[in-house]
C-alpha cells in the first residue's frame, strides 16, 4: 500500500492539470454572462468525482445554479461524511492588477496563482483527491458523499432549499468543508465558530421638507443629529452594546476553550502598525481576537443624511440613514437581534422625530463543539501531518450556510481549512501554495482513518 505521499508523488503532475483544467472555468456566480460556465464547471466536477471512485455523481438542478451531488457508500454500519465545497468564484475585477490571466493558473515560487486556485476550488479538490487515493488504495473506511454549490459567493440562495427537498438523500454523521484557514503555514486550525449577522437600516425622519438651518435651526430636532446621538449610545465606554437584551443569548466560551485559542501567535503591535491606528478599542475584558471571534459586535457600515456635495448648502434635513451590522455569536438569533435594535432606537427617539428600522438580512452563528468525535479526528490527522494539534479558532466572519446545514440537516460541520490571509482569495492574484494544497490531503486522509475507527 502506497502513503498518500507517495501517491501525490506519483500523481502531482495530473492532479495539478485536472485542478487546472477546474479553474480554467470561469465561474462566476454573481455575473449573468458566466451562467453557461456555472453548469460547465459542475458537469467537470461530477465526471471527475466518478472518476476518483464515487459510483454515483450527477449534477442536479437547483432553483439557480446546480449542485455535483456524488456518493460512495461501503457499509451501512460505518460512518457517513458528507463533503461540502462550492466552484463558483468571485469576479476577477480590478483585472489591471492581476500579474497573470485570472482563468490560466501558473506555478510561481511553490504557488498556484489564479482565481479560485484557493476558494473553493483549491480547497474543495483536496478532498477529492484524499478520497481518490482512499477508493484506489482501498483505505476507505467511511461513506462518502459529496455536495458541491455553485453559489456560496452570492449567498447560497438556492442551497438551503435543496437541502431541505433532497434530507434523506444527504444524512450523515457529519459534513466536512474545507473554506477557511490556518493560523500560519506550519500551525493548522480548525474554525469552530462562526459569528451570525444581522443587518439594518435605520431611517430617521424629522420635518416633511429639507429646511433652512438658519430660520429653523435650534427650533426643530435635526434627524441628523438625533441619529448620530442614537448610533453613538449603542455602545458604551466599555464597548459593551446597550440594546437591553442584547447578551441575553450569548454563550460564555469556556476558560479552557480561551486558553486553547490563545495558543494562536499575536502580535497586536504589528497588527495596529498595519492597520495604521495608535490602539485597539473594544469590549473591555477580552483580548482582540476574542473581540473578533467569541464576542458580538455592532458596527455603523455607513451613515448619511442633508447636503454632502461640493461647496455649502445650509439645510436642516428631512431624514437621515444608517445602515448598522451586528456580528453575533452561538444561540443569538438574527431575527431577534433586528427586532431588538428596532424598539431600543423607536424607544430612545424622541418625539420629534419617527425612526423607521428595516431588516435587510441576516443569518445564524454556528459552533462546533471541541467533543465533536469528528473534531476528536481532526485532531489527531494534524497531530500526524503536522506534528502539532490543531488550534481552535473563531472566525470573526459569516458562512450563514453552515449554521443552515445544521438547522435543516442537523449536522456539524467540521471546517479544515487550508487557507491563509496572504492567498488573497476575493482579491486580484488570488493563490495557493502547493505545499499547503498537498499537505492538505494528508491531513484529509488521516482524518478519515482516524474518524473510521470511532464506534
Amino acid at each position: 500500500m502506497k502513503t498518500m505521499q507517495a501517491y501525490i508523488a506519483e500523481n502531482q503532475d495530473r492532479f495539478l492539470e485536472e485542478l487546472f483544467g477546474l479553474i480554467r472555468i470561469p465561474s462566476i456566480s454573481s455575473e449573468q454572462a458566466h451562467k453557461p460556465d456555472m453548469v460547465r464547471c459542475a458537469q467537470y466536477l461530477a465526471e471527475a468525482v466518478k472518476a476518483a471512485g464515487a459510483d454515483r455523481a450527477e449534477v442536479m438542478p437547483t432553483a439557480g445554479n446546480p449542485v455535483v451531488y456524488a456518493e460512495k457508500l461501503i457499509d451501512p454500519k460505518a460512518h457517513t461524511v458528507l463533503v461540502y465545497g462550492h466552484y463558483d468564484v468571485m469576479p476577477v475585477d480590478p483585472v489591471s492588477e492581476w500579474h497573470t490571466q485570472p482563468f490560466e493558473p501558473v506555478v510561481k515560487d511553490g504557488k498556484i496563482y489564479a482565481r479560485g486556485a484557493n476558494d473553493d476550488k483549491g480547497q474543495s479538490f483536496i478532498h477529492l483527491k484524499a478520497f481518490e487515493y482512499l477508493v484506489k488504495e482501498g483505505q476507505l473506511g467511511c461513506n462518502v458523499k459529496f455536495m458541491l454549490e455553485g453559489e456560496e459567493e452570492i449567498g447560497s440562495p438556492s442551497l438551503e432549499a435543496w437541502c431541505a427537498e433532497h434530507k434523506d438523500m444527504l444524512k450523515a454523521d457529519v459534513i466536512i468543508a474545507s473554506d477557511t484557514s490556518m493560523v500560519t503555514a506550519d500551525i493548522p486550525a480548525v474554525t469552530v465558530g462562526l459569528r451570525g449577522l444581522s443587518y439594518v437600516e435605520v431611517k430617521v425622519t424629522g420635518p416633511n421638507k429639507d429646511l433652512h438651518s438658519g430660520l429653523f435651526g435650534g427650533a426643530v430636532a435635526n434627524p441628523a443629529t438625533v441619529l448620530a446621538r442614537l448610533v453613538a449610545d449603542l455602545i458604551d465606554d466599555n464597548g459593551h452594546i446597550t440594546i437591553p437584551g442584547f447578551y441575553d443569548d450569548v454563550l460564555e466560551v469556556s476558560a479552557e476553550e480561551r486558553a486553547a485559542m490563545a495558543e494562536a501567535p499575536f502580535n497586536l503591535e504589528n497588527y495596529q502598525k498595519a492597520l495604521d491606528i495608535a490602539e485597539v478599542s473594544g469590549e473591555a475584558g477580552y483580548t482582540t481576537l476574542e473581540r473578533t471571534g467569541i464576542r458580538p459586535s455592532l458596527d455603523v457600515n455607513g451613515i448619511w443624511g442633508g447636503y454632502t456635495g461640493e461647496g455649502s448648502k445650509t439645510v436642516l434635513p428631512s431624514t437621515a440613514h444608517a445602515k448598522i451590522s451586528m456580528r453575533l455569536v452561538p444561540n443569538q438569533d438574527w431575527r431577534k437581534i433586528a427586532d431588538l435594535i428596532a424598539k431600543h432606537l423607536q424607544a430612545k427617539a424622541p418625539k420629534s422625530v419617527k425612526v423607521e428600522v428595516e431588516i435587510l438580512h441576516g443569518g445564524q452563528a454556528y459552533g462546533c463543539p471541541l467533543s465533536l468525535p469528528a473534531y476528536q479526528a481532526a485532531e489527531k490527522a494534524y497531530q500526524e501531518v503536522y506534528g502539532r494539534k490543531p488550534v481552535p479558532t473563531r472566525s470573526g466572519g459569516s458562512i450563514p450556510i453552515v449554521a443552515a446545514f445544521e438547522r435543516v440537516l442537523g449536522l456539524k460541520t467540521l471546517l479544515m481549512g487550508f487557507g491563509l490571509e496572504q492567498d488573497a482569495i476575493h482579491s486580484p492574484n488570488e493563490n495557493f501554495e502547493l505545499r499547503r494544497l498537498f499537505q492538505g490531503m494528508e491531513a484529509v486522509v488521516a482524518f478519515y482513518k482516524h474518524y473510521a475507527s470511532m464506534r
